[in-house]
C-alpha cells in the first residue's frame, strides 16, 4: 500500500504544469506563449454568437494578439528587469488600499446621499452662479421635419407646424406621422444649436446661414427631401434660462453633497480614531 502511495505522489510531483492544464481543460489549444496556453473555449466566450464569419475571425485575432502581448510583456520583463524592479508588492498594496477606500466611499455615499433637489434649490443655485451659465452657442426651441419634396400635404404641414395655434400644430403632427421621414416637436424645451445641426448633417454655423425669418430650410437639387426647422424661440447669447441649466445644476448640487459627505467622513474617522487612541500622533 505504501508503495502505491509513493508511486502516486511521485507522479503528482513530476507531472508537468502542461499535463495538469490539459487534464483540467481537455480543450483545444489555439495559441501558446511559453508555458501559457489559450484554449478554444476561452476564445469562444469572447466572440458573440451573432457575429458573422468575417467578424468572428477578426475578433478572434484581436483577442489572441491581446492575450499573447500580455504574456510576451511578462516574459521580456522577467528577463530584463532586476529583482527590485520586479517587486510590485508596494504598488499592489497601494492599489488595494485605494480600491477598498473607493468601494467604502461609494457605499457610504449611496447610503446617505440626499438626492431630492427642489426647484427652490435649483433657482437659488442658478441665481448665485449665473456667471457659470453664459451661453457659448445659441439655444432654441424648435419643430423639425424631414419630408420628401413631392410628399402629399408637405406645404400644409410646414404652414401648420409654424402656427401658434395648438390645434394647427396637432394637425401638423398628425399629418407628419404618415407623410414625413422624420418629425419631432421640441417647442417646449431648449436644445443646443449643435443638436439641431446634427439633424441637418452640418455644423451649427453652417445651419444658421439657412435661417430665413423663423424657418431654417435646407434643400438641394441632388436630394429628394426637404429638411426644415421652425424656430419657436431662440437665444443667441447671454445667460441661459434656468430651465436649460436645470440638469447641469442638479449635477452640481449632487456633486457638492457627495464632496461634503466624504469630507465629513474623513473628519469623523480622524476624530474617532484620536478619541479612541486608535490614532496616536507623536
Amino acid at each position: 500500500m505504501r508503495k502505491y502511495l509513493s508511486l502516486i505522489l511521485a507522479i503528482a510531483v513530476f507531472c508537468s504544469c502542461d499535463t495538469i492544464s490539459s487534464i483540467v481543460h481537455d480543450d483545444e489549444v489555439v495559441a501558446k506563449v511559453g508555458k501559457h496556453k489559450l484554449y478554444k473555449s476561452e476564445l469562444a466566450a469572447y466572440i458573440p454568437e451573432f457575429a458573422s464569419p468575417d467578424d468572428s475571425v477578426n475578433l478572434a485575432m484581436q483577442y489572441i494578439n491581446s492575450w499573447a502581448t500580455e504574456y510576451l510583456y511578462m516574459e521580456v520583463a522577467s528577463e530584463q528587469l532586476s529583482k527590485t524592479e520586479m517587486d510590485v508588492t508596494a504598488e499592489l498594496e497601494d492599489y488595494r488600499r485605494s480600491l477598498l477606500k473607493y468601494r467604502y466611499e461609494q457605499r457610504y455615499v449611496n447610503d446617505r446621499l440626499d438626492t431630492l433637489i427642489t426647484q427652490q434649490q435649483i433657482q437659488k443655485y442658478y441665481n448665485d452662479n449665473k456667471q457659470n451659465f453664459e451661453l457659448e452657442r445659441p439655444i432654441m426651441k424648435v419643430r423639425f421635419i424631414d419630408i420628401m419634396k413631392g410628399a402629399p400635404n408637405k406645404d400644409i404641414i410646414l404652414k401648420k407646424m409654424s402656427s401658434p395655434d395648438y390645434e394647427d400644430v396637432g394637425l401638423a403632427d398628425s399629418l407628419a406621422r404618415s407623410a414625413a421621414l422624420r418629425y419631432w416637436d421640441n417647442s417646449e424645451q431648449w436644445i443646443d444649436a449643435v443638436v439641431l445641426a446634427k439633424e441637418f448633417g452640418m455644423d451649427y454655423e453652417s445651419m444658421l446661414k439657412h435661417l430665413n425669418g423663423d424657418f431654417i430650410k435646407v434643400e438641394s437639387d441632388d436630394r429628394p427631401d426637404l429638411m426644415a426647422a421652425y424656430i419657436c424661440e431662440m437665444q443667441i447669447d447671454g445667460v441661459a434660462p434656468v430651465e436649460y441649466c436645470e440638469e447641469k445644476i442638479r449635477d452640481f448640487i449632487l456633486s457638492a453633497r457627495k464632496h461634503q459627505l466624504l469630507a465629513d467622513l474623513e473628519q469623523d474617522l480622524l476624530t474617532n480614531a484620536l478619541s479612541h487612541k486608535n490614532l496616536v500622533i507623536y
